[in-house]
């Protein structure tokens, strides 16, 4: 089995599916204690560190995958004004986890980030994450995925970049299939009627309620505009007027988490207003687990035909050095 460590975790969503992927899960790094107390519930006995800035790469077990969703907040679109970028005190994490990168050289990275940061100061920032890759030897490709087309019901825009050491074939094998796939199919009708967009487009019961809009508005943990599951544009509605916020189960849902991922089992009823908060702040700031899942899928599938290839390569060598004609196991 692959084995993955996981940097600026969260609550997991990378690492949530990457492990229905196949992945094992062998170690994780997170600084915020609410997510740091999910980790250990979900992932008990997995070594887990608090800060990537001063974290000892020998402290990180062997794994051939290192997957990062390194913080978004000094890229995000969400923000209002100019964006720090890779500058900033939370983006700026990267580079301690290219110092990590530089020094234990894993065989394929997997990051994942907001698409802001393809445009963060004109590009610059990208460049400055495709350079550092580039000069410790890694292919790159990268892809804008969007969680609405892994059957999550958000519009939610995410940048993955897959690195691969000494291979620059493998990693867009990951991100683009060979052939046409049926996302985003629908076309615009002949008299030139636009298609309905998927905001206008309302579930639930009409006459009782509750309704809600079929895909929701990207979930932000926290901006400049809005708070919480940016409640201004994502709510519950009922005919008779009531109108009311996400719970905190319903964002995990949207996010493509199970049921109570995010809630911990050592508290309170007193303390649920808070954890609630809590709650909606990490899921904001998570990986959808579905789309990791995918990624994640097909890495294995790149990662085990390398290594088959491998095999019959040391297996044909052997062969012609000592004469002998020896099959392959499937």
């Amino acid at each position: 089995m692959h084995a993955v460590a996981s940097f600026f975790s969260g609550i997991g969503g990378l690492d949530l599916g990457l492990e229905l992927a196949g992945f094992d899960v062998r170690f994780q790094c997170e600084a915020k204690p609410f997510c740091r107390e999910l980790l250990r519930q979900h992932w008990p006995g997995i070594p887990l560190d608090e800060d990537i800035r001063t974290l000892d790469d020998t402290k990180i077990p062997e794994a051939d995958v290192w997957a990062a969703g390194f913080p978004c907040q000094d890229l995000s679109l969400a923000r209002m004004g100019p964006r720090s970028g890779l500058r900033g005190v939370q983006s700026g994490l990267f580079h301690d986890f290219m110092r990590l990168v530089g020094a234990r050289t894993p065989r394929a990275i997997i990051l994942e980030n907001v698409h802001g940061l393809l445009s963060s100061h004109g590009g610059r920032d990208f460049t400055v994450v495709l350079q550092a890759l580039d000069e410790l030897g890694y292919g790159v490709a990268w892809r804008v995925l969007n969680s609405k087309d892994f059957g999550i019901p958000q519009q939610r825009r995410r940048v993955y970049i897959v690195a691969m050491h000494r291979d620059p074939r493998g990693p867009g094998e990951v991100l683009f299939e060979p052939q046409c796939g049926g996302w985003n199919s629908s076309k615009g009708r002949p008299d030139g009627e636009e298609p309905t967009s998927l905001f206008q487009k309302i579930l639930g019961d009409p006459s009782k309620g509750p309704l809600v809009k079929s895909i929701a508005h990207c979930i932000y943990a926290e901006s400049a505009r809005h708070t919480g599951t940016d409640w201004s544009r994502n709510y519950v509605w009922y005919p008779d007027g009531r109108v009311r916020r996400f719970t905190a189960n319903e964002v995990e849902r949207v996010q493509g988490f199970p049921a109570d991922w995010t809630l911990p089992a050592n508290r309170s009823m007193a303390d649920s207003e808070r954890i609630d908060s809590l709650r909606y702040h990490a899921v904001g700031n998570s990986v959808s687990p579905p789309v990791a899942e995918w990624v994640g899928r097909r890495l294995i599938a790149v990662l085990e035909r390398q290594d088959r290839e491998l095999l019959e390569k040391s297996v044909a060598a052997f062969d012609s050095r000592f004469g002998r004609s020896t099959p392959v196991a499937a």
